[in-house]
């Protein structure tokens, strides 16, 4: 247009060229070429060096430019997504896991329930059995006090006792029923078995390895006195005792697992100490 005016903020030529570059060129011509900014504004150059002849664009297109490019790139990014979430449904990984969350909230919830019936069935056991030990023992308890008991009444309420671990007490009524047996002697080994269950408890070991001895000398087949035998000599460390007891229990019933394993952890007890 012959008049390279130019502003500072913009890339058009400035319509009142005329005003600052002080030449009389019509107005209709300043919007033919647009000019690179510079540094210093409202300066005019007549050299056409200082310029490159550009497209004239409206200020308008520059203005709503940015959002359009801005609605644009959101519309695109929100295709982008759902494309995305779609091709993750189509995954046959994705449609393994939606397949399997129920039933795997469903076993946890069978898992917890079983937990909790297990629970639940054990602690009305125990109270079920401590009631009826209760009622038994107030019913022997009853007859002994009224001097009608039996030595088998003694032994009974010695059991229910120590089951309930009250050792002391039942100690004193298995030795009144040892004193007042009138049984057979083989079954009074029942009672020199209890004996010694009570004094180990009470570690009383020594009282508890004659009573087990007298035990299995009344009756020689008795297994579990050999094996409580067994396991008294290993509380005090008497380990070809405890080897012997064990190999008793065994020639009467070879597969005895109590036995078996107790008698080979004595071995190695044995081996190393060199015994």
């Amino acid at each position: 247009c012959g008049c390279p005016c130019f502003a500072a903020m913009a890339h058009l030529c400035i319509r009142s060229g005329p005003q600052l570059c002080g030449l009389s060129i019509p107005k209709q011509q300043c919007f033919k070429h647009a000019v690179r900014p510079l540094a210093r504004p409202g300066l005019c150059l007549r050299s056409p060096r200082a310029y490159q002849p550009l497209k004239a664009v409206p200020v308008d297109a520059f203005s709503s430019a940015p959002f359009i490019e801005t609605q644009q790139l959101s519309l695109a990014s929100a295709v982008e997504v759902q494309q995305l979430h779609t091709a993750v449904q189509s995954l046959p990984l994705y449609d393994l896991g939606e397949g399997l969350e129920t039933p795997i909230q469903l076993i946890y919830l069978l898992t917890l329930l079983a937990f909790l019936s297990g629970g639940a069935f054990l602690v009305v056991r125990q109270v079920l059995i401590r009631r009826e030990l209760d009622e038994a023992a107030k019913q022997l308890g009853e007859r002994i006090r009224t001097g009608e008991a039996t030595c088998e009444d003694y032994f009974e309420l010695g059991v229910i006792l120590t089951r309930k671990r009250l050792y002391t007490q039942a100690t004193k009524n298995l030795e009144k029923a040892k004193k007042v047996w009138d049984g057979e002697e083989a079954e009074l080994a029942q009672v020199h078995n209890a004996l010694g269950f009570c004094y180990v408890n009470m570690e009383r070991t020594d009282a508890a390895i004659e009573e087990y001895r007298r035990a299995v000398e009344l009756q020689p087949g008795y297994v579990t006195a050999w094996n409580n035998l067994g396991d008294a000599y290993e509380k005090v460390k008497s380990w070809k005792n405890a080897l012997s007891a064990y190999q008793e229990s065994l020639s009467y019933a070879p597969g005895n697992q109590v036995a078996l394993q107790r008698s080979d952890f004595c071995k190695t007890r044995i081996e190393r100490l060199g015994l």
